[in-house]
């Protein structure tokens, strides 16, 4: 089909793969890279996930293997991802379980969830590795989440960028606005017609654009 498959990194040795299951499983550190080799561990090259450059170079990740196609998820870069989830889950979202922290110790809470980055693993799209924890995650519905990453900023608005913002449904826009004033959430878009619908749009944390549609 000629699309562009985004090469990642399996190692320090920054060996080049165009799909996860090449390299070695669970996104392991460095130093457990050299043990899984001591012990000869395998790639399993069954499944996975790869990543196709689209249209003005958004990345479309592809994971698998499952029984059909569906939209499964999106990945966010946040400072501080469990304070992000904080966020979410508080304001308009449901926590995935096990997501951060949660399940492990004391809840999430805005004492707490400003955590230090951990160390460096693989895969990763950066020959350094990627840091992936601590990590957050939401549910938007029963089949897909978004999944949070830590990354320092400082950050800048997506408006106008790639992915300019995302979309959640609501059934009352009114009530959902109101509440969302109470609550100090910045309302960066009054409600407004959209099409046959509704909608309006707020501001996450790190700045991120979050339109909210009212589906009655």
């Amino acid at each position: 089909m000629k699309l562009d498959v985004v090469p990642m990194y399996a190692d320090p040795e920054n060996t080049v793969i165009e799909i996860s299951s090449d390299a070695l499983p669970n996104f392991p550190t460095t130093a457990r890279i050299k043990e899984l080799r001591t012990q000869g561990a395998q790639p399993a090259r069954v499944g996975g996930f790869q990543y196709l450059r689209g249209p003005d170079g958004s990345l479309v990740e592809n994971a698998g293997n499952f029984p059909s196609e569906y939209f499964n998820h999106v990945h966010m870069f946040h400072e501080d991802p469990a304070c992000a989830q904080l966020w979410y889950t508080t304001h308009l979202l449901s926590i995935v379980p096990g997501a951060g922290g949660q399940g492990r110790g004391a809840p999430t809470t805005a004492d707490n969830c400003k955590r230090p980055y951990e160390e460096v693993t693989w895969r990763a799209f950066d020959r350094i590795g990627m840091v992936r924890n601590p990590a957050g995650a939401v549910l938007v519905s029963d089949m897909a989440s978004i999944l949070i990453r830590p990354r320092h900023g400082p950050y800048v608005s997506p408006r106008g960028q790639i992915v300019d913002h995302f979309a959640l449904s609501v059934p009352d826009l009114d009530v959902t606005i109101a509440r969302l004033k109470r609550e100090g959430v910045k309302v960066t878009e009054e409600i407004h017609r959209w099409g046959a619908m509704r909608a309006a749009m707020i501001e996450g944390p790190d700045l991120v654009a979050i339109e909210l549609v009212e589906v009655r």
